[in-house]
């Protein structure tokens, strides 16, 4: 057993990482081994977050056909584990660019969804949000208005940006592309 196969056992520990995802952990290749204790000390994961990693990781490895060490070298994810920020906000992000990777065309499809509605132009105080991950085809639409003026202002926007947001809707079902 190497020193670094203690100090994984050591951080499961305490974490309390369940014991499949260490036995996961600890069979991959030296290289993956240290670069996943890495990116989980520098980023404080929390228990679920390494698990959350290690499932993914593993998938993206198979799929792509690449170590684990090659794939937290890439540079969008050198970026968010070396760069400035929070270790919470950093660790967020590194799952979700992890996400991306697993997911890519579900990547897109936010994109396009995202760019569409930057394209409506809404004011601030109407906030279009996605369902997580796209796993629902709904919608949720947050007006935050102070009087009774700004409420009629609102919705007469939302009354004449129905079209384009009957659109993402759509394409949420699975319908048009955006």
């Amino acid at each position: 057993m190497t020193d670094v196969d203690n100090e994984i056992r050591s951080l499961a520990a305490a974490k309390r990482l369940p014991d499949s995802h260490l036995e996961k952990w600890l069979h991959l290749d030296q290289p993956g081994r240290v670069a996943v204790l890495e990116v989980a000390r520098s980023l404080k994961l929390r228990t679920a977050q390494i698990v959350t990693a290690l499932d993914l990781l593993d998938e993206i490895s198979i799929r792509e056909g690449q170590p684990v060490g090659t794939l937290l070298a890439r540079p969008s994810i050198d970026r968010l584990t070396t760069g400035a920020g929070s270790a919470p906000a950093r660790a967020h992000a590194f799952l979700e660019e992890l996400r991306a990777m697993r997911f890519p065309r579900l990547r897109e499809t936010i994109e396009r969804l995202e760019a569409a509605l930057a394209a409506l132009r809404l004011p601030q105080g109407i906030k279009v949000v996605l369902p997580r991950e796209l796993s629902s085809d709904e919608l949720t639409i947050q007006l935050t208005v102070s009087n009774a003026e700004g409420l009629e202002r609102f919705l007469n926007m939302l009354m004449e940006k129905r079209g384009e947001l009957a659109r993402i809707l759509s394409m949420l079902g699975g319908g048009d592309e955006v």
